[in-house]
Formats: structure tokens, C-alpha cells, sequence
């Protein structure tokens, strides 16, 4: 195995760890996964990852419900930094208008990693949305979404957000989708890490 290889593998560790404890709700071992100064980007959040594990937790507690599965991974690696690829599903359930819903919402993980130390960590955590759809749980429930809400969100994450802005949540409306100036802005500043220039300022 080479030492490349190793350090993916160890990146990719890294990437399943935030799934399966932000999931189980293991704050502690959670809070490993970010460097101190790790950021979030989430529909429904923006910030340190400090304050997203304080609010993943409060909204755990209370019964939000907001479960992630893991695809294929591609991982660039550039010294200490990388930039990790990862195809995920994020899955919520939620009432809609008194109705229980589920969505589905596929895409990637875009991961700005970086090395110190011995330990790779997260330094941004930048999802890309890019297919989502809403199904009710019980399939004779008749559910009417209002259209004109529902166009307002992007594409990639639109049944995710007007599930979300139903439940009472401030939706970004401009995250990176499939396409577009907003994804492509995003591999620029992908390449821009690798290369050894700071994140863009928040």
C-alpha cells in the first residue's frame, strides 16, 4: 500500500466517522472529526462546527430527524490538504401541513481537509444538492404542495427545503446544486485550497 493510498484511506475514515456519530448522536467523538476551526454548511445552517454540534444536538433531543448515507468517495490529495468527493443521501422526516413526509435528497459531500499534526481533520464542510423528492408515509395521505413555494428553493434541494421551511427553519437558497455558477464556484475554491491559498473569507 502506498502512502498516498493510507492517508485516503485515513481521510475517508474521517468522512464515515461525521456520518455514523453525528447520526448516533455521539457528540464527543463527533467533535473529532472537525479541526478547532471547522465550518458548516447545511441548508438549514451556516457556522462553526462548534455551534453545529451544540444545535445537531439540541434539534437530536427534541426529535428532529435527519439521518445521512455514504456512496463512492474521490479524494485529491495536495501536501497536508485534500479535497475529499463524497456521494451521500440525506434523508429527513417531517410533517408537511399535518402530513408525515420523508425526503430524500442525493448529492455530495465537498470536504476541505487538511492535515496537522497526525491528524486529518474538516476545515469546510460544503454539501452539493443535487436530486431530492417528498413522499408521504402513508400512501393514501393526500398531500398539496403550494407551488409556488416550492419554486422558490433550487432545484437539487427543493423538496428538502420546503420540507425544512415548513418545519420552521431559515433555508439558504443559494447552495451549489448539480450545476451552475454556484457549484463551479465552489471547485475553483477547491482548487484554490489545494494549491495552498486560504479559504475565502466567511
Amino acid at each position: 500500500m502506498t502512502e498516498e493510498t493510507r492517508e485516503r484511506q485515513r481521510i475517508r475514515e474521517v468522512v464515515e466517522n461525521w456520518v455514523l456519530w453525528r447520526d448516533a448522536g455521539d457528540w464527543q467523538r463527533f467533535r473529532t472529526v472537525w479541526h478547532e476551526d471547522g465550518w458548516m454548511m447545511a441548508t438549514w445552517f451556516q457556522g462553526p462546527a462548534e455551534r453545529f454540534i451544540e444545535v445537531s444536538r439540541a434539534g437530536f433531543e427534541r426529535g428532529v430527524n435527519i439521518l445521512h448515507f455514504l456512496g463512492g468517495s474521490t479524494i485529491e490529495l495536495s501536501g497536508s490538504r485534500a479535497i475529499a468527493q463524497t456521494k451521500m443521501q440525506i434523508m429527513q422526516r417531517g410533517a408537511v401541513d399535518g402530513v408525515l413526509c420523508d425526503v430524500v435528497c442525493t448529492g455530495r459531500f465537498y470536504d476541505f481537509f487538511e492535515q496537522r499534526g497526525d491528524r486529518w481533520g474538516i476545515v469546510l464542510r460544503q454539501p452539493i444538492y443535487e436530486k431530492d423528492r417528498l413522499d408521504p408515509l402513508d400512501p393514501a395521505a393526500r398531500l398539496a404542495l403550494d407551488a409556488k413555494l416550492l419554486a422558490e428553493f433550487p432545484e437539487g434541494y427543493r423538496h428538502l427545503a420546503y420540507l425544512q421551511h415548513k418545519s420552521g427553519f431559515t433555508v439558504k437558497r443559494d447552495m451549489p446544486g448539480l450545476k451552475g455558477p454556484a457549484v463551479e464556484r465552489l471547485y475553483r475554491q477547491g482548487a484554490a485550497w489545494l494549491s495552498g491559498e486560504p479559504l475565502p473569507a466567511r
